[in-house]
């Protein structure tokens, strides 16, 4: 009586996992100056996924508690990868290897989302093959045994209605809505069946059993009119029909066979006979339908048995009269079995092997967040620094404070002494020119890669081309130019980024060329600046030059202020992480832009009140040094120009090297960074790549398939339960290739992540990219241009541009943000 039937395993394909998460985890959650290794859980990752997905095949209960650790990663890890971050190329073979195109039923999608339905089919089947393995006559057999079908039961109809939304396109028969719904009717039957052999092991009165039973052949009938639909014609093992078949009578016939009991009880003799002679009916018809002569066997002995005894009794004592079966009360239902919904998580000692990564809608919250401040940031630090290269501007167009110091006229002023010691002690203009040698290395390095992820592209465009034009009609996939137009915009971004990068530095070489003189002379020892100043004569001692000398102090101290302003701005931060995660645990989302700006009103609003306050500081200090300069000039008739004209050259020479030297420095850091995100976005592309490569096989195979089974000019058609007509209705399609009308929303609902290969009009989840390199790089002083209404560099501080703001918007960029094409 308890052969029950096991749901066969969606077949997996061994794939490469380590490579494109360790590339998306290293682009979403990783900037250059936050490079947390996950080398350890990816593997340990990889290592689960390839023990989950093969130990499933050994059927023993210790599989289950493996591959439900690997849904439960999946899914804790669905949460934290954007949607369309993940390239890896999920292949999964049809679980009933049904022959529909002349070979084996597969279908490859890189989505997480894909994986998780195909691993929770296998933890359905897995449940299955375990419950049906349980020894029913033990407790914990029959409790292990119901539990397992039912949960198999809440899983496969949880998939019923969720399946398309994950996949988004036509899918393998096995996981079809409608095979889904029938094997959850299955599972659920013989969870039913399961809970009449534990009323019988219990020894529960006749009644309860007989309604567990009449419930489990009302399941099976259910089950048998969805097995037995047109559309799965041939499509089953051929022994599963006629056992549901066979079942449906059996357990009509057990419920028949216990109300007897319970007439026996009640002395209700004639109804007794009835119900025994129906059970006995019904047990050889079952025997008949399932082909299994020993199909409820026992019960149908003790059944004819009883009828024996009660008929011998009834003619020989009672002489009641035996009613028609059809007049008889009905036997009632006990509906025990239930859909058991999806847990939490499957097992019970769950770890996140990632849980320092951040949900998306946190991360995501965190990176606009990030922006925001960098806007900010960089834009009063470049006030700052553009307002003290205007003083030094006026300084030394005054020649101050050297013009001030010449007391003697012949002797090097003290604080060009000081200057010309920090050019040396910075390794004077030969570091300048070592480190602009570097640059072109560095950008050349660039361009390359941006090269390679260009070739990549149009490698696999043309090969989908050829294709395409080889099969017609046949190659539906998308068009690689469809899938890879965000790819291709985010490429030629990226070059007008390295483009006005080029021209920062062509400035830098500009001024450098203007100062060369100056900065080699600042490099010589302190002889040797001696002999090249030309002499003069002494400054005369007055009120004004002690006035002027006040004012340089002064000039001094404001500097000392923006540089511990300027400080302050880099280093102040906030806890947007706890201050993101309590609003979403609060209201269920994350106000993100006003949360931002509430917070960086708070953190950054007094040192903003500061570069205000220096700012209207430097104006005053300027005008007074204006005023003063003037009439020091008039009293020190007869300085020597030519004295005055070489000091004036020097201190504006020491002002420029030290501003090349930190924009080489943090030019080269620019190009360090942007190559390490040019590596990742090169990875990328070849995930993506090798994704597709993936899919072409397959459907090259599909297709090499069915032509040397039909002939090149037929087109092989699925069976019409797959298909998107009408009913009974074969219509032909492509396993991999959405269909023109498919069942389900082509809106993105849900928060349910989209499949590659979708519409591009579907919209994509919101998605931050990785931000640029976030520390404050002195080229990002002009916006880059913005005509017309769209700017590509949005997010980027504006500067607006002042006569002292001479170089470009270099560096501090951020990648083009918007939908995501990977």
């Amino acid at each position: 009586m308890a052969e029950l039937i096991a749901i066969p395993l969606k077949k997996p394909s061994d794939v490469d996992i380590i490579k494109p998460l360790t590339n998306v985890i290293k682009s979403t959650y990783n900037s250059p100056s936050n490079q947390k290794d996950y080398t350890d859980a990816i593997t340990e990752f990889s290592k689960l996924r390839n023990n989950a997905l093969w130990r499933a095949f050994e059927k023993y209960e210790s599989s289950l508690q493996v591959i439900y650790s690997y849904y439960d990663q999946l899914c804790a890890l669905e949460g934290k990868i954007p949607a369309h971050e993940l390239q890896i190329p999920f292949k999964w073979k049809d679980a009933f290897d049904r022959t529909i195109f002349g070979g084996k039923l597969s279908l490859t999608i890189s989505t997480l989302a894909y994986e998780k339905v195909c691993v929770l089919f296998n933890i359905a089947s897995l449940q299955s093959s375990v419950a049906a393995t349980q020894s029913l006559d033990s407790d914990e057999g029959l409790r292990l045994s119901a539990k397992l079908f039912q949960q198999s039961a809440g899983i496969f109809n949880y998939l019923k209605g969720n399946v398309m939304m994950a996949i988004q396109q036509e899918p393998t028969p096995d996981i079809s809505p409608e095979t889904l719904g029938a094997l959850s009717a299955l599972m659920l039957a013989q969870a039913q069946e399961i809970f009449v052999h534990k009323a019988i092991h219990d020894s529960m009165k006749d009644g309860v059993v007989a309604r567990l039973a009449a419930q489990a052949e009302d399941l099976y009938a259910d089950t048998l009119k969805l097995f037995q639909k047109e559309i799965f014609r041939a499509f089953w093992d051929k022994e599963w029909v006629p056992l549901i078949a066979g079942k449906q009578a059996g357990y009509r016939a057990m419920a028949e066979y216990y109300q007897s009991l319970v007439c026996r009880n009640n002395k209700l003799i004639g109804e007794e006979i009835a119900r025994l002679e129906r059970a006995v009916e019904l047990f050889k018809a079952a025997q008949q339908r399932s082909n299994k002569p020993s199909l409820f066997q026992d019960y149908a002995n003790k059944a004819q048995r009883n009828l024996t005894e009660v008929k011998k009794d009834n003619d020989f004592i009672y002489h009641e009269r035996i009613p028609d079966i059809k007049n008889v009360e009905a036997i009632g239902k006990a509906s025990v079995a239930k859909l058991l919904s999806l847990p939490e998580t499957f097992s019970s000692d769950f770890k996140d092997l990632f849980a320092e990564l951040l949900p998306v809608t946190i991360h995501n919250a965190l990176s606009a967040y990030e922006n925001r401040r960098n806007e900010l940031v960089n834009y009063e630090v470049s006030n700052l620094r553009e307002m003290t290269q205007l003083l030094n501007s006026v300084l030394a167009s005054l020649n101050l404070p050297a013009a001030i110091e010449d007391t003697s006229g012949t002797e090097i002023p003290q604080s060009l002494l000081e200057k010309a010691l920090y050019v040396r002690n910075e390794g004077g203009i030969q570091a300048l020119e070592v480190a602009m040698k570097e640059l072109p290395d560095l950008l050349q390095r660039n361009k390359e890669l941006l090269d390679e992820c260009d070739r990549m592209l149009q490698e696999e465009r043309e090969s989908d081309n050829q294709l395409r034009e080889q099969f017609k009609e046949r190659w539906k996939r998308t068009p690689s130019a469809r899938l890879t137009e965000q790819f291709t915009s985010n490429l030629q971004k990226y070059r007008e980024i390295i483009n006005n990068a080029v021209t920062a530095d062509k400035v830098v070489r500009e001024k450098y060329e203007n100062h060369k003189q100056g900065m080699e002379i600042l490099s010589l020892d302190e002889d040797e600046l001696t002999r090249t100043v030309p002499q003069g004569l002494a400054v005369q001692e007055s009120n004004v030059v002690i006035q002027l000398r006040k004012l340089m102090d002064d000039v001094e101290t404001l500097k000392a202020k923006r540089d511990a302003i300027e400080g302050e701005f880099k280093s102040a931060t906030n806890d947007m992480k706890t201050t993101f995660l309590s609003a979403l645990a609060k209201d269920g989302a994350i106000d993100e832009p006003n949360l931002s700006v509430e917070s960086l009103g708070k953190c950054y609003g007094p040192l903003q009140k500061q570069v205000r306050e220096s700012i209207a500081r430097q104006e005053k200090l300027v005008a007074e040094i204006q005023t003063c300069h003037t009439e020091f000039t008039n009293e020190q008739a007869g300085t020597g120009s030519a004295r005055e004209t070489m000091l004036c050259k020097l201190a504006s020479a020491y002002d420029a090297f030290k501003e090349l030297k930190n924009n080489l420095t943090e030019g080269a850091k620019f190009y360090n960074d942007l190559t390490q995100l040019l590596v990742v976005f090169q990875n990328k592309i070849s995930d993506f790549c090798f994704a597709r490569k993936t899919e072409k096989e397959e459907l090259l195979k599909d297709l090499t398939t069915n032509l040397s089974h039909t002939g090149p000019a037929t087109t092989p058609n699925i069976p019409s339960h797959h298909s998107g007509g009408p009913s009974g209705v074969n219509q032909p399609a492509e396993i991999g290739t959405a269909p023109p009308h498919l069942p389900y929303p082509m809106q993105h609902q849900g928060g349910m992540p989209l499949p590659y290969g979708a519409t591009p009009a579907t919209p994509y989840p919101a998605y931050v990219p990785p931000p640029m390199p976030t520390t404050y790089n002195p080229y990002a002083t002009m916006p880059y241009p913005t005509q017309g209404g769209y700017n590509p560099y949005q997010g980027m501080p504006q500067v607006p541009y002042g006569s002292y703001a001479t170089l470009p918007r270099y560096g501090g960029a951020q990648p083009p943000p918007g939908q995501n094409p990977w």
